[in-house]
């Protein structure tokens, strides 16, 4: 069976949505009043992820996720690097992983390249740093020009990688961004740098750059045939365009698991509490996911075509399973699934979505035992088998 890394990623969500929600608000993002936050209820919430976050490093997982988002009920992170920041401290051995900092959002990137390298020196040298665009929304919310999301993305990304590898202080000129004097202090643990990550949902333009690159691309909420096709051209790209042949440790992806006992268990779970998700956590106004200049018109065509393009206009839990998009069964179920998905993907690191809107803590929990002690051993590395010398023995006479 193929060897493959888990980690486990937290979106942090608000479940406290009204009960009027899906008559009275047409998005979780951007406009979606904050007056329906609670800061008491949020101070509990954040400290329950936390304890989830640190149950899954006893356990064994080999990172925890956090990523970036603003302004909606989706995920409440608009500051990755500060919950990087708490988790340093309660993460003793598992990696974190920033997935990511939205690059183009930021106008002043050296300040991502600082405190990446603080974190990385302070957990010595376990941190992970993605490196995104952010969604369509992210741009409403940012008062960003979406049309100039990719050219900032690119130019940010080269004045991290000086700034972690170039000795200081130089000057950097770009189009976008403009420092006399480059001399980050600290400077990272990991040489040349930490290990970085891209996501995306199958941007041609963003594949393409992680292959380059040689960087781990993460596929999210994607079918698996979607998936088949982005990991596809990677692996193309790899090979035609920059002489490589890329490796499963290359190839991610993000998908939101639900295991229990049985299979029956796991489809309830995921019927009563994934599909919040679904129909809350990503409902938003059509304009807000592409506004004009964010995608070049045939990653635009390609994304239209799959995913769930190809899903029911209202799809049912089975639905979603029966597309790969979500992973659902019992111990055993999952197992196979996770074997097929590495074999036809060639894929090695999952990046597990288990705490979704409003599914009760000890679900998250008895899913993380489940899938530690249970499940992660089938893809660990066996310990080669060797032959036993003859012992000899001696005779004294």
């Amino acid at each position: 069976m193929n060897s493959m890394s888990f980690y486990f990623i937290h979106l942090m969500p608000w479940p406290y949505l009204p009960a009027n929600f899906d008559t009275a608000y047409d998005s979780t993002w951007v406009t979606l009043p904050n007056t329906i936050y609670d800061p008491v209820k949020g101070h509990e919430l954040y400290n329950r992820y936390f304890d989830q976050l640190e149950y899954a490093d006893r356990l064994g997982w080999d990172g925890v996720v956090v990523n970036e988002h603003h302004q909606n009920a989706y995920g409440t992170m608009p500051s990755p690097n500060i919950m990087a920041a708490v988790l340093s401290q309660r993460i003793k051995r598992a990696k974190i992983a920033v997935v990511g900092n939205a690059l183009p959002l930021h106008d002043d990137p050296l300040r991502v390249a600082e405190e990446i390298a603080m974190l990385d020196v302070i957990t010595g040298g376990r941190i992970i740093s993605g490196f995104v665009r952010g969604t369509g929304m992210e741009y409403y919310s940012y008062n960003i020009n979406p049309a100039l999301s990719r050219e900032r993305m690119n130019e940010a990304h080269d004045l991290i990688i000086q700034a972690w590898t170039r000795p200081g202080p130089f000057a950097f000129e770009g189009e976008h961004y403009n420092y006399r004097y480059v001399n980050t202090w600290p400077r990272p643990f990991q040489q040349p740098h930490p290990p970085i990550w891209l996501p995306g949902t199958a941007s041609r333009e963003t594949i393409d750059f992680a292959a380059q690159h040689k960087y781990p691309y993460m596929t999210v909420f994607m079918s698996m045939e979607q998936r088949k096709k982005a990991y596809s051209l990677y692996r193309r790209f790899a090979e035609e365009k920059y002489g490589y042949e890329a490796s499963p440790e290359q190839l991610a992806f993000s998908t939101p698991c639900v295991v229990a006992e049985t299979d029956d268990e796991a489809m309830k779970i995921g019927e009563r509490y994934m599909m919040w998700l679904f129909a809350r956590g990503l409902k938003v106004r059509p304009e807000f996911n592409f506004p004009p200049g964010y995608v070049s018109e045939a990653s635009y065509l390609g994304t239209i075509q799959a995913g769930l393009q190809a899903l029911p206009t209202r799809p049912t839990f089975k639905d979603l399973v029966n597309a790969g998009i979500v992973i659902a069964g019992g111990v055993n179920t999952v197992i196979e699934k996770l074997a097929y998905y590495a074999e036809e993907l060639h894929a090695g690191i999952l990046v597990d979505l288990a705490q979704i809107g409003e599914m009760p803590s000890y679900l998250v929990l008895q899913h993380l035992e489940l899938m530690a002690k249970e499940v992660m051993p089938h893809f660990r590395p066996q310990p080669a088998k060797t032959e036993s010398a003859p012992v000899e023995l001696h005779t004294t006479h």
